[in-house]
């Protein structure tokens, strides 16, 4: 009977409990995830199957795709986004500092600009621009300089105050907020060594504080490319309005929305892999 009783299992040391070296190890079978799997494969398919099955002429979206309006609507997309985002940036780190001032007047003016600005929708932002000649007939600067608001006020211009103000509003948080992430005794150090406020904020608390301000900059530039497309309603040229001018000759309404949204994704996905070289430079020396 001990033969018996030692043929699956040795006795532990000193005659404790018999070791298990010799026990099978059966793998933990994860049903769910071969269900859940299968299930994702049958929607893609059936996906696959209508689109192929759809009266799209798929044929013809890569001419649309290279098309001379839509290569224009691309080039004012992104250049619209990208001054939109620059000013925004420079404008919310302004705001930011004011919202951080000891001067009570900046900070209240800083808190009203957030809430008003991040409060309003942007496509009602763009047209409240785009009809500023209905309030304001004239623009004059200090009596130095003064023009028709029609004149001055373009439809890209009507876009990009829209766009960048509401994004500098979400930007002065952001840029805040990492501020406030940077420990205040670095700060404390910094002047006991001499520097100066400018020199500290520059050298000492930026640095830090860009890791935690890139992420959230990189989705909200991601925003701004795909938000210029509600500049299309006032007539200005990016993708949506160039699909749509393009659609209103030939007809072919979904071949050029598909040849716009083929053009979001790359510039989405450039705008992504910048992103991530950012976070990954800024991020260097912390631990992954």
């Amino acid at each position: 009977m001990a033969a018996e009783a030692g043929a699956g299992t040795s006795p532990g040391p000193e005659g404790g409990a018999p070791a298990t070296d010799d026990l099978a190890v059966v793998p933990l079978r994860h049903w769910g995830r071969w269900v859940g799997g299968a299930v994702i494969l049958a929607l893609l398919g059936g996906l696959a199957w209508a689109l192929a099955g759809a009266r799209i002429d798929y044929a013809a979206v890569p001419g649309f795709f290279t098309h001379e309006i839509m290569l224009r609507g691309l080039v004012n997309t992104v250049v619209l986004a990208l001054v939109a985002q620059a000013g925004a940036i420079a404008l919310g780190v302004v705001i930011a500092l004011l919202r951080r001032s000891p001067n009570p007047v900046a900070r209240w003016f800083a808190a009203g600009y957030v809430w008003l600005f991040r409060g309003l929708p942007v496509l009602l932002q763009i047209l409240l621009w785009f009809n500023l000649a209905l309030v304001f007939e004239h623009i004059s600067i200090f009596g130095l300089y003064e023009e028709k608001t029609n004149v001055l006020v373009t439809a890209f211009v009507a876009a990009l105050l829209g766009l960048g103000l509401n994004e500098s509003a979400y930007m002065a948080e952001i840029v805040r907020a990492g501020l406030n992430s940077v420990d205040h005794g670095q700060v404390e150090a910094a002047k006991a060594i001499g520097m100066t406020p400018a020199t500290t904020l520059r050298r000492v608390v930026l640095p830090q504080a860009m890791r935690v301000i890139i992420p959230p900059t990189g989705n909200n530039f991601i925003n701004m490319l795909k938000g210029t497309s509600m500049a299309s309603v006032i007539g200005f040229l990016e993708l949506v309005h160039a699909a749509n001018n393009i659609a209103s000759r030939n007809l072919q309404i979904m071949e050029t929305l598909l040849a716009a949204a083929a053009w979001y994704m790359v510039v989405v996905s450039v705008a992504s892999v910048g992103q991530h070289f950012l976070e990954r430079y800024y991020g260097r020396g912390t631990v992954r």
